[in-house]
């Protein structure tokens, strides 16, 4: 009785020890790791689709040239087409695989779309862009499967499990945001679209330089098999795009690939880069850095166009008439034009 006592008194103290450690551990990670808020607001946006009602009749996967140049409330308000955008910064191939497959797990949409641009990388890139797409997954299969494929030679896979072992040092560069937003996160986007108002015509832009293969890797391409397969099996209808930004630059024997492939599989695929006249683009106003992304109006024209090519090619239900998804759509809308007046606003008073 009495060694079960001093057994229990052991434990007992251990764990006065261990709790206050463990939560001083807790709040310090909570303290040092980015909060993507008023900077880098792109590392928020894989993080903020748990928040979301899952019922997506289409999934957007890709990078920047998907999260700046399509608009969700577009493709709801003309269409009722609910949808959302799965991008983030420099978004790699596999990576938009295994957030497909960690999307399945809450929900099954009608439609994925993927902007091929990622094609052109075989190998992982950089850790910066590394953790904003995969910091903000939540923990299963999907995200370890996706760290091990994405980090460099100097990454280690413990460091995004304790991500404090990565930011420890991090205490020169911490600011408001870092308090604020510590047990909270920050709306940057409109079910993952990102809105810029401001306009810089396209000028000068670029010629691709010459490449030594102009070829996709094999893992590029065995990733994109993935995708196609994956899609097959839930039954979900996969679109390609390539998005209208004129750089990088978009090499024409990219091009004979992807419409290579597409028409093997009998996939729709759409290059905005040959469908201005149609959509109504023009790169002298709808852009905002001289071609590289499209601001909102240039955003909303595109927005137009796919949303009426999907629902006569992939027969895409309108739900407007549901009542309960048009009440949220009621207030995405208020935010979305919010936000847009408040721009509008600064750009009049600059």
């Amino acid at each position: 009785m009495a060694a079960e006592k001093t057994r229990s008194r052991a434990w007992a103290r251990l764990l006065l020890t261990a709790v206050p450690v463990l939560l001083c551990l807790f709040l310090l990670q909570r303290l040092v790791v980015p909060k993507y808020a008023d900077t880098l607001p792109e590392g928020a946006l894989i993080g903020a689709y748990y928040r979301e009602e899952k019922d997506h009749d289409l999934i957007f996967l890709g990078d920047c040239e998907v999260y700046e140049n399509f608009s969700p409330k577009v493709l709801w308000e003309e269409y009722g087409i609910n949808s959302y955008i799965r991008g983030s910064a420099q978004q790699l191939i596999w990576q938009s695989y295994y957030l497909l497959e960690d999307t399945l797990r809450y929900e099954t949409p009608d439609a994925v779309v993927f902007n091929v641009l990622a094609m052109q990388y075989d190998e992982p890139q950089r850790e910066a862009y590394n953790r904003m797409t995969l910091e903000g997954m939540r923990w299963s299969p999907a995200k370890v499967r996706s760290i091990l494929a994405s980090m460099t030679e100097e990454e280690h896979f413990l460091d995004y499990v304790f991500p404090l072992l990565r930011y420890h040092s991090r205490w020169s560069e911490l600011g408001v945001e870092d308090l604020q937003y510590m047990f909270r996160s920050k709306s940057v986007s409109h079910n993952g679209f990102t809105m810029r108002v401001e306009a810089r015509p396209a000028e000068n832009v670029p010629q691709g330089r010459v490449l030594p293969d102009y070829c996709f890797g094999d893992r590029a391409w065995a990733y994109l098999e993935k995708l196609t397969a994956l899609c097959r099996e839930k039954g979900i209808q996969l679109v390609l795009v390539k998005a209208p930004s004129l750089y990088p630059y978009w090499y024409p024997q990219w091009e004979e690939q992807i419409e290579a492939y597409a028409r093997e599989q009998g996939l729709l695929y759409i290059n905005f880069l040959e469908l201005t006249e149609e959509t109504g683009l023009d790169y002298a106003t709808d852009t905002y850095d001289a071609g590289l992304h499209l601001n909102l109006p240039g955003a909303e024209k595109i927005s137009r166009w796919l949303g009426r090519t999907l629902q006569e090619q992939l027969s895409l239900e309108d739900r407007r008439g549901e009542e309960a998804l048009a009440r949220r759509w009621v207030e995405k809308i208020a935010a979305y034009e919010a936000e847009r007046d408040t721009q509008y606003a600064a750009l009049a008073a600059a």
